[in-house]
């Protein structure tokens, strides 16, 4: 007897809870969007959902969810994720857009939205999505991402494009001393930088052991980029610029010390939707 694709989206949710996938539900409803070629939350994708099961459709989404079944994560087999409202392609060599990183976007777009033609750095940028945000949100001269990752800097590119953009792209490593010779000075400087510890790294979750170490690690304690970065990078700031880092769980203390000890005043953390601390700010004003 052939399944409805409704018959076919519970059996198969059912069978991947069954495999410790979480959010098997919302996972093989994002899938089976994909092999439909629709969005999972458009009328026509419910409307779908009580025809018949075609064959290829149905032997695409098995392979779709054999790849969640195995790992995987979910936005990397779908190849594009929502941060902010607007599109961005991520997939192997990429960290994952997450919603918690909107927050730093929020502080940013509330300390910078009346303020004109801003110069903004976004280091270890990655998909380019805190960049390409902010660039839509803010009155933007130049908006400058770096990124050290040959791979991630693809994504980046495909995203610029993606989105219309006109963010730059410095390809290189943000704690080499001679990188922030090469960009101008910024009214703002944006960071979402490697923060697990070595124990965090230990017990990565399955989903997120897929995504690139070097853009999970932050050494032993995880505090290696805040220092680095601080040092390097607060001497091309603006007089009053402002660098807003996101933290980890439980790194507010830290991350605050490091960014007093370099000078900066008026330091402050803000929290996510979840209410951990999850951004620090500091003001640069030697």
């Amino acid at each position: 007897m052939v399944m409805t694709y409704r018959e076919l989206l519970k059996a198969k949710a059912a069978e991947l809870a069954e495999q410790g996938v979480e959010n098997s539900g919302f996972d093989c409803g994002e899938l089976l969007g994909k092999a439909l070629m629709l969005d999972c939350r458009s009328a026509e994708f419910r409307l779908r959902l009580d025809d018949s099961a075609d064959k290829a459709v149905s032997a695409a989404f098995e392979e779709l969810c054999k790849r969640g079944a195995q790992g995987e994560p979910l936005q990397y087999i779908i190849g594009e994720w929502e941060f902010c409202g607007l599109p961005f392609k991520v997939g192997r060599g990429v960290l994952i857009p997450r919603q918690d990183t909107e927050t730093l976007v929020e502080l940013a777009v509330n300390k910078y939205k009346n303020t004109d033609s801003i110069t903004l750095i976004d280091l270890c940028t990655g998909s380019g999505c805190i960049a390409i945000a902010l660039e839509k949100q803010l009155d933007c001269h130049r908006v400058i991402g770096v990124e050290h990752s040959q791979e991630a800097a693809e994504f980046f590119s495909e995203n610029v494009k993606l989105n219309c953009s006109s963010a730059e792209l410095i390809t290189a490593d943000v704690l080499d001393d001679s990188t922030p010779d090469r960009l101008p000075d910024a009214d703002l400087i944006v960071c979402n930088p490697p923060y697990l510890t070595a124990d965090d790294m230990a017990a990565l979750q399955r989903e997120v052991s897929h995504e690139p170490a070097k853009a999970l690690y932050g050494g032993e304690d995880g505090l290696d980029f805040y220092r680095g970065v601080t040092r390097l990078w607060k001497n091309k700031l603006k007089e009053g610029g402002t660098l807003i880092y996101e933290i980890g769980a439980g790194q507010e203390d830290e991350v605050m010390g490091i960014l007093i000890q370099h000078g900066f005043t008026q330091v402050r953390c803000r929290r996510d939707a979840a209410g951990i601390n999850r951004c620090v700010l500091g003001i640069y004003d030697p």
